[in-house]
């Protein structure tokens, strides 16, 4: 019989809804009967597209002698942390603070009132390798429960203090400063990999909003180390196997130091900041590589992600048949099949197919494993001849890949992550000169405001058709922020009207009075044992921040000087902790620079709207590469009496109050933004 799970819209949870566990999800109903029956809450976070968490289901879960156990002695909850990121944030932190490890699938041990007092991550489902097996956990929890909780009652005192302690950031006082974002800078550069990219070595991460900082200091004007170690993280990156050869976007990170076998999980978030990371080199250098990188990921997105009704979903698993990367692998004989010989081998000598391949089973991980020239001379053919047919071969097992079982897909709506996307679309689009990017932007903004704002306060999450959860100060920033520069993308002012009005809930519901900083939580949502606020980057960036940036952004748009004063607390506060620690707050540094430097705003004046003439013009500002650009549209009584010239549209590039003389020729308008 299903449990309770079956009856919830989270695809994660209604996944364990077969298990002979005796689920609840996070809610009253398990608190009150952990209470009543005074027995302990067994509190299990993941996610779909968790590897290990889907490792733990079959092996423990899915058992009936271990669900005996948790049913007999535990109150046994499943949280979706991707639908509730608040739970997953405290939980998370104790455990790390009490095992110096930290990930999915999360267990944690709690009185029923909440707080945590025992856990760990995953838990095999028998002793081996020093790590006790779940059984023999959860006996032991229940024994200690009966006859030594007054030893839980002080450990929970003491994990429920030290996440308080830790996740309160020491602030500071002093003025952010250029002296301090450039040491911040050179921090950061210095724990680049320099031989294959990316920071520090195994597993590697992307870290986009860190190699963002390299590329806009470069932009600044510093000297070229910080672009070249930013390029060798991007090349490395897209010809790896992290990066999806036949299919475009990225897979979640790469188990080791080349950025060659990934973990196989594809998340919105990842894509939709590697997309923009993509899109600011080939602002930075003009690499139609980087370019076609930005392509493909937001091909990927669009066809595999969004929906018919315009939201994007969240993630693809790394699994499917139950095998980890089945989908995307490859052996040779496969590849001969599809190609023929002649093709197969050119082919193969490029992405590095062997038949000892370099994954499980002999299969290969595709990555661009010999540059097209060094194949072309080997082969003693042309390169021109070579790119053919690598565009051949990809087309033609991209054709073959789409038949095979696909990896399953979390079809629920996230505001913060489409608000990422959002964002990196219409970005894309505007400056590559893709209408379809803006298009497929337009659609999952119109579906966040008319399906997920109901009485207009933003959800967090949508799911066959229940929207559900306020959403956190990440869905109100990132959704602000990726509506701003839908606004760049599209100059259509409904979109400045409506993240005005996501940043103004933020600051009215988040921001402490007393100290201005923001919490992940609004004051009116659901009390859990801390209210934590939200200064940290991690694999997104934080709310905090987004909004810092956001709020100066709009501030810029509107004139509203107020916003800029309500941002400057934020950035102000955390300086001092981000120039100390630069991974944990890399955008909130970008934030800071716009601060510290100002915007270049690029103000478009013109008569009529449909000029293209005008296009032409936002066309070219819109490629233009200067760090903390801003573009809009000036009207008729522009205070800075920014207006067209003799009836052309023109283009004026202004800080602060100072304004450029107006162009009228789009060839002319990178010349003056440089100036």
């Amino acid at each position: 019989m299903p449990n309770r799970l079956a009856k919830e819209t989270s695809p994660y949870l209604v996944a364990h809804s077969n298990n002979p566990v005796d689920w609840y999800a996070w809610g009253d109903e398990a608190f009150a009967r952990a209470k009543a029956e005074d027995r302990p809450l067994l509190l299990s976070i993941g996610y779909s597209a968790c590897h290990w968490c889907h490792v733990m289901e079959r092996e423990s879960f899915e058992d009936a002698r271990i669900a005996a156990i948790m049913n007999e002695h535990f109150v046994s909850v499943k949280v979706d942390r991707e639908e509730r990121p608040d739970i997953d944030q405290i939980y998370q932190l104790g455990i790390q603070l009490l095992t110096r490890h930290g990930g999915w699938p999360l267990t944690v041990f709690c009185f029923p009132d909440g707080r945590p007092f025992y856990g760990g991550t995953y838990f095999p489902p028998t002793d081996r390798h020093g790590m006790p097996g779940l059984p023999t956990l959860l006996q032991a929890i229940a024994a200690q429960w009966r006859m030594r909780r007054a030893d839980f009652e002080g450990n929970a005192k003491a994990l429920v203090a030290a996440v308080k302690e830790v996740s309160t950031v020491r602030v500071s006082v002093g003025e952010p400063t250029v002296e301090g974002i450039r040491g911040a800078t050179k921090k950061l550069a210095a724990r680049v990999d320099t031989r294959h990219g990316g920071f520090g070595s195994k597993p590697k991460f992307p870290n986009s909003t860190a190699v963002s900082l390299l590329l806009r200091e470069y932009a600044h004007g510093a000297d070229a180390e910080a672009k070249e170690l930013a390029e060798i993280t991007l090349r490395g990156m897209m010809g790896g196997g992290m990066y999806d050869q036949i299919g475009g976007g990225f897979h979640r990170y790469s188990v080791d130091e080349r950025w060659l076998v990934p973990h196989f999980e594809k998340m919105l978030y990842d894509n939709a900041l590697l997309s923009n990371l993509y899109l600011e080199g080939w602002r930075t250098t003009g690499d139609d590589a980087y370019g076609a990188v930005v392509r493909e990921t937001l091909d990927w997105a669009i066809r595999e992600m969004q929906s018919p009704d315009g939201g994007y979903w969240s993630t693809q698993d790394a699994d499917s048949e139950g095998d980890e990367g089945k989908f995307f692998v490859w052996r040779p004989r496969e590849i001969e099949e599809v190609l023929g010989k002649d093709d197969a081998d050119v082919a193969m000598r490029v992405w590095g197919v062997t038949e000892m391949g370099n994954f499980e089973h002999g299969a290969t991980v595709l990555s661009v494993n010999r540059a097209p020239d060094l194949v072309a001379r080997a082969k003693g053919i042309e390169v021109s001849e070579v790119l053919t047919i690598v565009a051949r071969a990809k087309a033609r097992l991209f054709e073959v890949r789409e038949k095979r079982v696909k990896p399953f897909r979390d079809e629920k709506v996230l505001a913060c992550w489409n608000g990422l996307l959002i964002g990196a679309m219409a970005q894309a689009g505007a400056t590559l000169g893709e209408p379809k990017y803006v298009q497929s932007a337009i659609g999952a903004a119109r579906f966040l405001e008319e399906r997920m704002t109901p009485g207009g306060r933003l959800q967090r999450c949508f799911k066959d058709g229940v929207v559900k959860i306020d959403g956190y100060l990440e869905d109100l920033s990132f959704v602000a922020s990726g509506l701003l520069d839908l606004y760049e993308a599209t100059l259509d002012e409904r979109w400045i009207v409506r993240a005005r009005a996501l940043l103004d809930d933020a600051l009215a519901r988040f921001r402490d009075a007393d100290t201005g900083l923001f919490f992940f939580t609004s004051v009116d949502h659901e009390a859990l044992f801390h209210r934590a606020q939200d200064p940290f980057d991690n694999a997104t960036p934080s709310g905090s921040s987004v909004a810092a940036d956001a709020l100066l952004r709009l501030a810029d748009l509107t004139g509203d000087e107020s916003l800029r004063a309500a941002a400057e607390p934020l950035v102000r506060s955390y300086f001092e902790a981000a120039c100390d620690n630069p991974f944990g707050f890399s955008y909130l540094l970008g934030a800071a620079d716009r601060l510290v430097r100002g915007s270049t705003v690029i103000a478009l004046a013109a008569d009529d709207l449909t000029d293209v003439r005008l296009q032409a013009l936002h066309a070219a500002a819109m490629r233009t590469n200067v760090p903390n650009r801003v573009v809009l549209l000036v009207k008729a009584n522009d205070p800075l009496g920014r207006k067209p010239v003799d009836g052309a549209p023109a283009a004026y590039v202004c800080r602060g109050r100072t304004c450029s003389p107006p162009v009228t020729d789009p060839a002319r308008l990178a010349e003056s933004v440089r100036t």
